[in-house]
């Protein structure tokens, strides 16, 4: 039975070359269209966001779905530079309190779970910073600072801002993104690789 399954991938190793090049096209229209979306974020927002983040003591973040677990890694990053920050829903999340921050990511800016979570926090007198595409949308209007990822929504199936399925642009900007704020503070604050070492998990 090995030996059939092995001789018949070898017999269709002939596909794997049509494959190659359509993933090779791939990266390059997802590199492609991450670059001219970003380009398109200007720095002025990220003065705000980053003197927000620097103006709180705790930050909490919430996002639903892949834009969850993108403003997860935001998280864990911040924690490596030695914020004090929480993700929502986890059993240890404290609750928010007056001036506390809230990063909320939705590419819709329409997910009801993080709208409820917003809503929530304002009541509480947090202060929210939205990640989406649309800024006028319910997230963008009670938002203290709101960053404007021009990408499709993952209602969006016009492939008008991206030939990408959903909201997959959105995502992956929105990860890198991130990651260029963490780069940008690590710099800003006077951090290197080793530091960020040090509160990197353990218990692994």
């Amino acid at each position: 039975m090995i030996s059939t399954v092995i001789e018949s991938a070898v017999r269709e190793d002939a596909v794997y070359p049509v494959v190659g090049n359509t993933v090779s096209h791939a990266v390059d229209l997802i590199l492609t269209e991450n670059r001219h979306v970003l380009g398109q974020v200007g720095a002025a927002v990220f003065e705000r966001f980053v003197s927000l983040l620097a103006d709180v003591d705790r930050t909490f973040v919430v996002g639903e779905g892949r834009s969850g677990l993108a403003v997860r890694m935001f998280a864990m990053r911040l924690m490596h530079l030695g914020y004090q920050v929480y993700v929502v829903g986890e059993t240890t999340t404290p609750a928010l309190r007056r001036d506390d921050l809230l990063i909320a990511c939705s590419g819709s800016g329409t997910t009801s779970a993080v709208l409820a979570m917003t809503t929530t926090a304002r009541l509480a007198g947090g202060r929210i910073a939205a990640v989406t595409t649309v800024p006028e949308s319910s997230l963008g209007q009670v938002a203290d600072v709101v960053i404007t990822i021009p990408a499709a929504a993952k209602q969006d199936h016009s492939q008008q801002y991206s030939e990408q399925f959903a909201g997959s642009l959105f995502e992956q900007a929105a990860l890198l993104l991130f990651d260029a704020i963490i780069h940008a503070l690590t710099h800003s604050l006077g951090k290197d690789a080793e530091t960020l070492w040090s509160m990197h998990a353990n218990l692994e």
